[in-house]
């Protein structure tokens, strides 16, 4: 499961970064950051290219699977959450103690601080 987990990390983050750059690179009504890289970069991403629109398509494709992934891998990780097993026994500051007749522990008189 880490390792998926990792290596679906990586990917998300990889997708981003390649997903970061080809939209820049996509020209728009009034340029775009193909017109900043010369002829090579309108050689590369012609006006009106489908071969980056289809690319971009792809990468928001992997991006977005790759994050459902990592959900759902994490959501099974997580199972032994508390809101998922809400009749569980809670441990620690906010569940009383007992003793051993079931009685809460304590002086039976509670503190308030009317009596001082």
């Amino acid at each position: 499961m880490e390792i998926a987990t990792t290596l679906l990390f990586i990917l998300f983050v990889f997708a981003a970064i390649v997903l970061i750059v080809v939209i820049l690179l996509q020209e728009g009504k009034g340029g775009g950051f193909g017109q900043a890289l010369g002829e090579h970069g309108q050689a590369t991403f012609g006006v009106g290219a489908s071969g980056i629109t289809k690319f971009t398509a792809a990468t928001a494709i992997v991006f977005l699977v790759s994050a459902l992934g990592i959900h759902v891998l994490q959501r099974m990780k997580d199972s032994d959450s508390l809101l998922v097993n809400p009749s569980a026994p809670v441990e620690g500051v906010f569940a009383p103690e007992e003793t051993g007749d079931g009685s809460p522990a304590g002086d039976g008189q509670g503190s308030t601080t009317k009596d001082k």
